[in-house]
Parts: C-alpha cells; structure tokens; sequence
C-alpha cells in the first residue's frame, strides 16, 4: 500500500519548528503526531489483517530514532497485538532488535518468554542480543531464557550458549546443563567452548557427564583432555559426574 502521502505528513510535523524550549514539549507534540498518524494508517489498511504491522513498519522504516515513541503508542492501543507490532518494528529495522525487546518487555503485554520466540524466529542472527536483553529484564530467569533461545533457532545453539556463560559466569555451569539437554549431540562443542571460558575447572566435566547421557562419557572426558585438563582429573570429575568403571576402562583403550 503507498503511504507516501502520511509519511510526507510526518516529515512535515516531525520537523516543523517547535517555539517552545523545552524538551518535555518537544517529545510530547512528537508523540502526538506519531499517535495521529499511527491512527490513519492503520485506518487505511482496515481490510488488512496485518494492518498493524504494516503501520508500525511503515513508520520505523522511514523513523527508525522514533522507535520507542511509535512501539509505546502501538502497544497502549493495540496490546493483544504485540506480535504484529514486533514483527513490524524487526522487519523495519534489524539492527533495532535490542531496542524492541527492551520496549516490549518493559510494557508486560505478554509473557517474557513468547516475546523471545517471536524475536528469535524474525531474527535469528540477533541471538546474543535477544539472550543478552532479555537476561537484562529478567537476570534470574536466565537458564530459562536460554533454553527457549536454543528452543526456537537450535542452529544458534553455540553462539546462544557462548554469550550467555560471557554473560553471567556465575550461571555458567546452569547455562552448561541447560545447553546439553537442549542439543545433546552439541555436548562436546559445549564442553570444549565452557572450559575455554573455565580452564581447568574440572567441575564442566562432572557437570556434562550428570547431565548427558552415558554414551557421550567418554566424548566428554576425551574433549575435556584435549582441552588440556590432566587425564587423572578428568577421569576423576567424570567419575564424580557419575560415569562408571567401563567408561573409564574403555578411555584407556
């Protein structure tokens, strides 16, 4: 649809010479002119399902600094609609991803996890800025955070996991159990890149082997030796994670 002429409308409004000198006057006539025009595209567009992503895209393409501004007055109007506004603010503006999770979150329109999914499926390639922000909102929740990451783009797994632990090293071996049980098959890469992050701390080992199945125990202590930890204390950790006599014997082979 040609919204050239309300986008012309904004040009004008946005920068027509405001007399007043202060700040609070300016931000409060350009939200109102934001709000205005927010109304008549969505109103031409009313055959539209996705009327309301259309709008905010349209606005956000053309004033991507109005982004707070135009997904505060989206959501006011349009709460139940917070999908349709995310996706219209990511296709609009990628690079805008931590803004718009920073936003919506903040406006409790819907649960913190789904908001990550949807940001996660629109823009995989924002992985660690997803994690990253939404750990922000919600620091405690982080491993849960993780998991629907992993969840949503498994294909991101690594970098999802790498960032995290960067993150919040006090969460890293959380971060650790929830990354193997999420790909299990990754549990070497996992293993490997955690103790890059952790030399020497055999406590990876004890905690992959727990959380793994027992046929990666050997893969996990051969990964944790090449990574440099001895093998007297890798075979210890495993055996403190719960790997049994036969995968130790099999090790020596």
């Amino acid at each position: 649809m040609n919204y050239s002429y309300v986008l012309f409308t904004i040009a004008l409004s946005l920068s027509f010479p405001v007399i007043s000198s202060t700040v609070n006057y300016i931000e409060a006539r350009q939200e109102k002119v934001l709000a205005n025009l927010f109304d008549q595209l969505v109103k031409r567009q009313m055959n539209s399902e996705m009327a309301i992503e259309q709008s905010v895209k349209a606005l956000l393409t053309n004033y991507p600094e109005q982004i707070e501004a135009v997904l505060k007055i989206a959501l006011a109007k349009y709460p139940q609609e917070y999908k349709q506004i995310m996706c219209g603010a990511l296709r609009a503006e990628p690079a805008l991803t931590s803004d718009v999770i920073d936003i919506v979150l903040a406006a409790n329109v819907a649960d913190s996890m789904d908001i990550i999914s949807i940001a996660m499926a629109e823009e995989p390639a924002y992985a660690k800025e997803i994690v990253y922000s939404a750990g922000l909102h919600d620091p405690l929740n982080i491993e849960t955070i993780v998991r629907v990451a992993i969840a949503s783009e498994p294909a991101m797994a690594k970098n999802i996991v790498d960032n995290a632990m960067q993150s919040y090293p006090e969460k890293m071996l959380a971060i650790l159990v929830v990354a193997i049980k999420a790909v299990p098959d990754q549990v070497s890469s996992f293993v490997r890149d955690t103790l890059k992050l952790s030399p020497d701390n055999t406590e990876v080992i004890s905690t992959a082997i727990n959380s793994s199945h027992s046929d990666k125990a050997r893969e996990i202590i051969a990964t944790a030796i090449k990574s440099g930890i001895s093998k007297e204390s890798a075979t210890a950790a495993a055996i403190a994670g719960g790997a049994n006599e036969n995968d130790i014997a099999q090790l020596e082979k």
